[in-house]
């Protein structure tokens, strides 16, 4: 079984949403990059963080 790589956490600070320029939460369940603002998540395929908006899928967003 191999194991799912990890993104690092350097990288993580420095990324942010493409659409509202935010930073980004990860999701390691889902294997996401979260934009609350925007109510995106960005899929990370093979620990690389696909942030592209059209590959982003909509996230339900909190009261």
């Amino acid at each position: 079984m191999s194991e799912t790589p990890r993104l690092d956490p350097k990288l993580l600070a420095m990324l942010v949403c493409p659409m509202s320029r935010t930073p980004l939460r990860l999701d390691e369940a889902r294997q996401e990059l979260v934009s609350d603002r925007a109510g995106l998540a960005y899929p990370i395929r093979d620990g690389v963080p696909i942030l592209l908006i059209e590959e982003a899928r909509e996230v339900p967003q909190a009261d």
